[in-house]
């Protein structure tokens, strides 16, 4: 009778604990999924240049605008200058995982954006912020096929491109066999207005114009100060050439593994940011050319209006054949073409 009783004892106490240590398990597995809820998510941002460029201005209000809507659910760790992608391979390692999210300028892939290629052209963008919302707004119109595997986060543009150069250039004579610096897409453009266009980065421009290398650059206007251009050449011919267009994308599986309420801010934020690149650049542009003027005695040479003339007829031509060859690969080259114009026109006024 005694050893039954102390069997029930023993039993209810060896119970009892078995409980007590499940229920301690399941504190702790809940604690642990609680606190793997509070962790927030972490992704990775690569880019190809330095981070005081204008892109890379535009990353830090991405990420500090994403990190402060989502209550710091998500942090953004910045891989800038090449140090995780370059540019010739951004796409190649945002799809393979190496980084979550890529931002390149599509004019590094010649051939890749055939569309893209008609509105990069010479179009009589105003400004950056007309750019970058006419691009942004066509890449969501018209998705590239190169973009089809990735996320799309935004997409904005630099302000035209203008000759910057020793000597002032204003007719097509004095333009002739000038060796002036060019990123890939201005290349069938100054060798209509036969000019000698020289392929090199941007970081190398400011060594080869003081060598003599090159007798000039043709980009944006923000590098005469960022990259003390000015110091070197001291005239900007008044025309504007082809824009370079920049693109930010995400990795498809990491895009897909965000919760909801994540993906909704990244897509409010699309249009919003490629605005926000665009106002930053116009508004740097405006500082450099002052330091430009009032400090190292830059002067802006206009074109006559019939010289101005000439220039855009020849580069009309080379629209028009980026047109049909988008046309003759299948591709809405002439829709494209007509909505492009209807943008600049609508976001100009």
């Amino acid at each position: 009778m005694g050893d039954k009783k102390n069997r029930s004892i023993v039993f209810f106490l060896f119970t009892f604990l078995f409980f007590v240590l499940a229920g301690c398990g399941t504190e702790d597995v809940e604690s642990k999924s609680a606190k793997a809820a509070d962790k927030p998510i972490k992704l990775s941002y690569a880019f190809f240049a330095p981070d005081s460029t204008f892109p890379a201005i535009q990353m830090k209000e991405w990420a500090k605008e994403l990190e402060s809507r989502t209550d710091g659910k998500v942090k953004i760790d910045m891989f800038y200058g090449a140090t995780l992608l370059e540019a010739n391979n951004m796409f190649d390692g945002v799809a393979n995982g190496t980084a979550d999210i890529g931002l390149t300028a599509t004019t590094y892939e010649p051939g890749r954006f055939p569309l893209l290629e008609i509105s990069d052209l010479p179009s009589g963008y105003p400004n950056s912020e007309v750019a970058s919302r006419v691009v942004n707004s066509l890449i969501q119109e018209y998705p590239p096929e190169a973009l089809k595997d990735f996320k799309v986060i935004t997409a904005f543009a630099t302000e035209p491109s203008y000759i910057q150069s020793r000597v002032p250039i204003s007719n097509l004579k004095e333009m002739t066999g000038k060796q002036l610096r060019i990123s890939g897409g201005l290349t069938p453009v100054m060798e209509r207005l036969g000019a000698a266009p020289v392929g090199m980065s941007q970081a190398e421009v400011p060594e080869a114009l003081q060598t003599g290398v090159i007798e000039g650059n043709v980009s944006s206007r923000e590098v005469l100060k960022d990259f003390k251009l000015a110091e070197t050449v001291k005239f900007v011919t008044d025309y504007p050439f082809a824009i370079t267009s920049f693109v930010s994308v995400m990795n498809k599986d990491t895009w897909e593994s965000l919760p909801k309420d994540v993906q909704e801010v990244i897509d409010e934020l699309n249009s919003e940011m490629g605005q926000f690149a665009g106002k930053y650049l116009d508004k740097h542009v405006e500082d450099s050319m002052k330091w430009s003027q009032e400090e190292q005695e830059l002067k802006v040479i206009p074109l006559t209006d019939e010289e101005s003339s000439k220039w855009d007829d020849l580069l009309r031509e080379i629209q028009e054949k980026a047109v049909q060859s988008a046309d003759d690969k299948g591709l809405p080259g002439s829709v494209y073409h007509e909505r492009l114009y209807e943008l600049i026109d609508e976001y100009s006024n």
